[in-house]
């Protein structure tokens, strides 16, 4: 395998990857936000986890089809080294996940309170009588002058 064909597989594995992440995201856009993007998360590290193949000519492959064919045709002694390598991208990722929550909870919770004080203030004015016009005559009876207001 030459080196440019070596890449041209990677970018027809990266755009069917990018094109499944795509259909998971779609399938998995109803569920709780919090159990979304850890699943989401889960499938992106699933799909774009490298493992190394040789050691010797250092090729990568998807950890996930190394850990298939060796496990099922039984063909190789890199399963456990590509399952290793999922492990770890997963703990890096969901470590850095798990920061991001951390940083963005505040900030939601402040910004719904903020929300929650304006629709209070919003439904107090809606609440008030409107003081706009407080010498308010009734409409003129016909034949009754109508006098302009200074």
């Amino acid at each position: 395998m030459t080196e440019n064909d070596y890449l041209t597989a990677w970018g027809l594995y990266a755009f069917a990857a990018l094109g499944c992440l795509l259909v998971w995201w779609r399938m998995t856009r109803w569920i709780w936000r919090w159990l979304r993007e850890p699943l989401q998360l889960l499938m992106a590290v699933l799909l774009l986890s490298p493992t190394i193949v040789d050691p010797v000519k250092t090729q990568f492959a998807p950890a996930v089809a190394i850990t298939a064919l060796d496990l099922v045709l039984k063909v190789g002694n890199n399963a456990w080294r590509a399952i290793s390598d999922l492990f770890m991208y997963t703990m890096i990722v969901f470590a850095l996940y798990i920061v991001f929550v951390l940083i963005r909870w505040p900030i939601e919770r402040a910004a719904n309170a903020r929300r929650e004080r304006k629709a209070a203030a919003d439904a107090a004015l809606a609440a008030e009588p409107d003081d706009d016009e407080p010498f308010r005559r009734p409409a003129p009876v016909s034949g009754m002058r109508v006098e302009p207001r200074l």
